[in-house]
């Protein structure tokens, strides 16, 4: 059955509301007919809809490496908290890219791409997933080369956020950049200024001139997982309680002491929430649900991104 590069046949995808209970190891057969297993496998999908569980029934059938692309998973701080593969499921097949980062390390979409391409280079069958379209995005579209920002001015980055600078951070970005970011993430915005303030050029310009891929989208098979909005709520809420029972608490309290809330690894989902509730300024009730609610939010961002940067994925029922 002829298909065009880097697709997969839809007709071999159940449609949603039929086998949505089904475990990731059917969800993954039910698709198997229509993979190479000689072409690299990505897979997107918000927060909590089995990503991670997808990836790991597809590696062990083609013999896969099942690679992250997460950018809060790579923090070797955080493993409950940002719901990491269960060291049962890395014996079970090669796991990259996970928990080898420390904490007051800096980390970037730059490194990360570095990092696959190193994975390839040497021979190993990608099975690559992860939440953060950034990610994803720069590895089938490229990423721009952009000069790094010294130090002295990403500390002034820093303390202007900190200070509630995030609007006039915003309107001090050039216009090109300013539509092109989500300007709902301080994250984003903070680099986008930094390169404006570094460099003399917009952020925008500088992705202008994006060099090829890593990946081209006709060489990889891409899936993005999709899920109803209630259903993917409730399975936010169940695993966010999930996380506390299994130790997200510990592991908050065990990293109180080097906390720094302008670091990258400090913005992992309900981190900031439930040092709140160990520091006492709210309930653990509070802290959950204002996690809860955070990753809802987020998951909501990362549908949007999915909908206008990846709508040639294909989708696939969660």
């Amino acid at each position: 059955m002829a298909q065009t590069a880097g697709m997969i046949n839809r007709s071999l995808i159940a449609p949603p509301g039929r086998d949505e209970g089904a475990p990731p190891a059917a969800a993954a057969a039910a698709i198997m007919p229509a993979l190479d297993p000689d072409r690299p496998v990505l897979i997107a999908g918000p927060t909590a809809a089995g990503k991670s569980a997808l990836a790991l029934a597809i590696a062990r059938r083609i013999g896969g490496v099942v690679v992250n692309a997460d950018a809060l998973q790579v923090w070797s701080c955080w493993r409950v908290l940002t719901a990491r593969p269960s060291p049962g499921d890395e014996a079970a097949v090669p796991h990259a890219l996970y928990g080898h980062v420390a904490p007051g390390r800096g980390y970037s979409v730059g490194d990360w791409l570095a990092e696959v391409a190193a994975l390839r280079a040497g021979g190993a069958r990608l099975v690559i997933a992860g939440g953060t379209g950034l990610y994803l995005t720069a590895l089938t579209r490229g990423l721009a080369i952009i000069p790094p920002v010294p130090p002295e001015i990403r500390q002034q980055g820093d303390q202007w956020l900190a200070a509630g600078g995030l609007a006039g951070m915003t309107a001090a970005l050039d216009g090109p950049t300013r539509a092109l970011i989500d300007t709902r993430n301080p994250a984003r915005v903070q680099r986008a200024w930094e390169v404006l303030a570094a460099t003399g050029r917009g952020l925008s310009a500088w992705q202008a001139d994006t060099p090829p891929p890593l990946i081209r989208p006709e060489e990889a098979q891409r899936l993005v997982l999709t899920m109803d909005r209630d259903r993917l709520a409730a399975r936010i809420a169940a695993r966010f309680d999930a996380m506390i029972r299994d130790g997200a608490l510990r592991e908050v309290d065990a990293l109180r002491a080097i906390w720094d809330g302008r670091a990258q690894w400090t913005r992992a989902i309900g981190a900031g929430e439930l040092k709140a509730h160990l520091d006492g300024m709210m309930t653990l009730d509070e802290a959950r649900e204002r996690a809860v609610i955070a990753t809802r939010q987020y998951a909501k961002a990362q549908r949007i991104w999915f909908r206008s940067k990846m709508g040639d994925w294909t989708p696939v029922p969660a």
